[in-house]
């Protein structure tokens, strides 16, 4: 599956320190995924899929790619966008480097 588009939403919340931004893919302009998340963690930048609590206190994806491939392709596009709107300016610096 082709991705057509990515958008961000950066997080201003200093209380989420590895938590740097939400993201909605759109794949070949007729599907979407929102609530992925851009996560600074111990190994560097990943992309989290969008998750929800069950009753035991555990988190279980609700949307994932099956494939590694696709993975990759998913992570790839949103943290290249990520990076672009650093670079660019959309998303602040100290909002970027809360957690550094």
């Amino acid at each position: 599956m082709r991705i057509t588009d990515v958008r961000l939403r950066a997080v201003k919340n200093e209380n989420e320190l590895k938590l740097k931004a939400y993201a909605d893919v759109t794949f070949e302009e007729c599907f979407v995924i929102h609530g992925l998340k851009i996560i600074d963690g111990q190994k560097g930048m990943f992309v989290a899929m969008p998750s929800r609590k069950m009753p035991d206190g555990e988190y279980k994806d609700i949307a994932h790619p099956i494939t590694p491939e696709l993975r990759k392709g998913i992570t790839e596009a949103v943290i290249a966008k990520y990076n672009e709107l650093l670079v660019d300016g959309e998303i602040p610096a100290e909002v970027a480097a809360l957690g550094e």
